[in-house]
Order: C-alpha cells, then structure tokens, then sequence
C-alpha cells in the first residue's frame, strides 16, 4: 500500500469520527486476552445480520469464531451457539489438550447438529435446507495457533520481514468457485458432473447457486433427503446430488507463534472485497491498536462508497437491507500478541464476548 493511501484513509476516519455516527456499526474497541489485546467490530448491512462471531478468553488461551451465514442467520447463529461448546466437550475429553482433530471434530460435530436441526424443522420451514455460513475458528494455546476454516472467511497474520517491514502472510484457503484450484478441485472429484461449476451473470458458481465449496449447512446441496422441489427455483437442482456437492472438512493450519509475528486479523470476505491482505496489516500496523478493528472496517466502507461515488457520510445514512447493495456484513476481530504477554501468566478476565449482539460474560474456557 502505498503513503498516500494512509494518509487519505487517515484524514478520512477523522473527518467520520465528528459526523454522523453510523448506527449499523458495532464495535468492542480494545480488550484483554492471555498473550496480549483484542479489537473487535462488526457493520450490519442484510435486514437481518447473517454474521454471527465471538471470542473467548481463557487463562492460556483465547477462541476466535467468524460465522458468515448465507439464505438466512440460522446456521451462523447455531455454530456461534455450540461450535465453542463442543471443542470444550472435546478438550475435556482429551484432557485439555487441543489438537487439529480436536478441532476436526468440533467442525464435525457443529454440522451434525445443524443437520439434525433441518431434519427436524424442514418440515414446516423447508428453506432452512438452503441456509449454510462459512466458519473461520482460531484458537492460540500456549504459544501456538490453530486455523479451521470452511469458505472464504480469511486469517491473515501480520509479521516483521526483512528492514523490520509488516508483511503480510494468508494463513487460510478461500474455498470459493472463484478460484481456478477450488474449480478443479470441485470437478476431479466430480468427474461425472458437467456441471459441477457454471459461470452464471459473470461469476463461478458450484450447481450454478453458490460461490462457497465449503460450509456447515447448506443441506439440500450434501444430502439428497434436504433436497428443495421446484417451488423454489433458486435452490431447485435439475436432478438429485449423487454424492454431497459441498463439504463441511475444514482446511487446518497450526503454527507455533515467533517473536516476529505481531498480529492476527480474522475477518469475513466483506472486509477482503474492499482492501487486500497487505493493505490490512499495514493499517493495523500503522495505526493505534484501540478501535483498529473499527478502522478497518471504515477503510473497506469507505471504499465500497467510494465505488459507487458517494461519500461514507451518504452510505450511513442508508438503512439495512438497502445496505447490502453496498457491502456484505462485515465481522473483524484484531488479534494482538505480545511475547511478553506469551511467557508470563497475565491475569486477565475469562469472558466470552458475542459480536453485534453486545453479549458478554464469562467463559468456559477454564477447561484450558
């Protein structure tokens, strides 16, 4: 990113700050965990929010969850409801001690129970077969992090390169029709399927429906029985999945934390629409750490209304739901780790915070 985009940026956000507030912003400026603080912020703009998030803290730990829902809150609300819950089942199962396929099974287990959910309300609500989100979960546990990821939420870790310069490193994989390896990967395994992935209105689509290859939910295109008849047209399928077209296995990364990574930033892929990877972590990087979760939602906001030749001055004042011909539910929360932070036991407060929802109170993390 180059000066000048800071500098805009940055007089920009002051000019904000004295104006109309924008009331679909939600925001938990900075806050304590184990090794180090947090910022977390999340912007409605669908009618009704379809991003659901938290973070947990715990004594040697912390929890992060990015739950970007699609065709309606159901399954984000769910996973923000029992995905945290059955990692601890698993921990205490395992005797505190987390894993990639203690992770796996929390994955697996939230999209069981979301599954039986559907099996159960399909009945009289047949569309929650069509409602699926995408699941990002970082936990940091002595010194080491580990990413589950399904669909095109992102982590992205902030680290001091060569000439003490932030550098930006993806730590997730979008698994999305828009990208050629996700489309190959779709038709090797479905090599009997021509239509598999269909370039629909300029844009890849799996079935022609969906972007995302990867989610809990989204019944109807994973098992034939959650199938939806024509009555619904744009969930109908021609004929019915052989096998599921999408899956709920997370792509998994751990990573013991070096004194040269700073940050962390886990956001969903309305953040990642508007500013790149690189342009993240330097604003992080440049910027006070309190509300910086806030101040990088401004910056993707005011370049989504910066494209649509309006001022994010204007873009406040349009409600939700028009919203979302603007921009996607934004979720953001900052990570900052602190080596320091790593080696001592700092007391901090064990708490569980929900995003948007402004629900905070302890956690269960003690486990850890």
């Amino acid at each position: 990113m180059n000066k000048d985009y800071n500098n805009s940026n940055s007089e920009e956000l002051e000019e904000d700050s004295s104006s109309l507030r924008d009331s679909l912003l939600w925001c938990r400026d900075l806050e304590k965990h184990s090794c180090g603080d947090f910022s977390f912020a999340v912007v409605q703009a669908n009618e009704i929010i379809e991003d659901h998030s938290q973070v947990e803290t715990g004594k040697d730990a912390i929890f992060v969850g990015v739950y970007d829902g699609h065709g309606g809150p159901d399954a984000s609300r769910f996973i923000s409801d029992h995905l945290f819950q059955n990692l601890i089942t698993g921990l205490a199962r395992a005797n505190g001690t987390i894993s990639e396929d203690i992770l796996r099974n929390a994955f697996s287990a939230t999209e069981d129970g979301f599954l039986a959910l559907v099996r159960r309300s399909c009945g009289i609500k047949p569309l929650i077969a069509a409602i699926g989100s995408c699941c990002l979960v970082g936990v940091i546990w002595r010194g080491t992090l580990y990413v589950a990821n399904l669909g095109d939420s992102r982590a992205v870790i902030g680290y001091l390169g060569r000439s003490n310069k932030i550098v930006a490193e993806q730590l997730t994989r979008d698994h999305n029709a828009s990208i050629e390896e996700v489309r190959q990967e779709l038709r090797s395994l479905h090599p009997d399927d021509s239509h598999i992935v269909v370039m629909k209105h300029g844009v890849w689509r799996i079935k022609g429906i969906i972007q995302v290859s990867r989610s809990i939910g989204d019944a109807y295109l994973k098992r034939p029985e959650f199938s939806l008849d024509p009555s619904f047209p744009r969930f109908h399928l021609s004929e019915p999945i052989r096998r599921p077209v999408l899956t709920a296995e997370p792509s998994l990364c751990t990573r013991v934390l070096q004194p040269s990574d700073k940050f962390l930033i886990f956001a969903s892929d309305g953040l990642w629409e508007h500013l790149t990877n690189q342009q993240a972590v330097e604003i992080v990087s440049n910027s006070p750490r309190a509300g910086i979760a806030r101040r990088l939602i401004k910056t993707a906001l005011n370049e989504a209304a910066r494209k649509r030749e309006m001022r994010y001055d204007d873009l406040k004042k349009v409600d939700k739901g028009i919203r979302r011909f603007f921009h996607d539910d934004i979720t953001v929360v900052v990570i900052f780790i602190d080596q320091e932070s790593l080696s001592t036991k700092m007391p901090v407060p064990e708490q569980s915070v929900k995003g948007f929802a402004d629900s905070i109170g302890p956690s269960n993390f003690n486990i850890l």
